[in-house]
């Protein structure tokens, strides 16, 4: 592939992350986006739809994590590459989101600061910054 087109495509791809990023309050449910811009540490969590956040969060996942798979195949273009990808951000789903709900249904009595920090995780592509750095060692160790 030739270098501009590669460069052209992961702009396009990094510029898709800030599109979600920018629309993130008319894509998804998500009142914690709220109650964490605000006096968080002096209100109490309201009543919230857990399986419609749940979903949302689901949602926006997937969309960062088939944007951070996109991303890879045009930096890298190896297939193995692809499928670890896939099977960590899968496995790192499962884990933050089960942790997620655990702690969502405890009302934050264990403190907001772990379910602020794991739901970060779901919904910013912060894994991409594992992998990237991660797989271009590979590369070159490889070379």
């Amino acid at each position: 592939m030739n270098n501009y087109i590669k460069i052209i495509l992961a702009l396009t791809l990094f510029s898709l992350f800030i599109v979600v990023r920018a629309f993130e309050s008319q894509l998804f449910y998500d009142p914690l986006l709220e109650y964490f811009k605000n006096d968080y540490l002096y209100k109490p969590i309201y009543d919230m739809d857990v399986t419609r956040l749940t979903l949302n969060m689901l949602f926006r996942y997937t969309l960062n994590s088939l944007i951070s798979l996109g991303l890879i195949w045009v930096l890298f273009k190896r297939l193995d590459y692809l499928k670890f990808s896939i099977y960590f951000l899968a496995l790192a789903f499962t884990f933050l989101i089960v942790f997620f709900v655990l702690l969502l249904r405890d009302n934050f009595e264990s403190g907001y600061l772990l379910l602020f920090y794991i739901r970060r995780f779901i919904i910013h592509p912060l894994f991409l910054l594992l992998l990237l750095p991660a797989f271009y060692y590979q590369k070159i160790s490889n070379e």
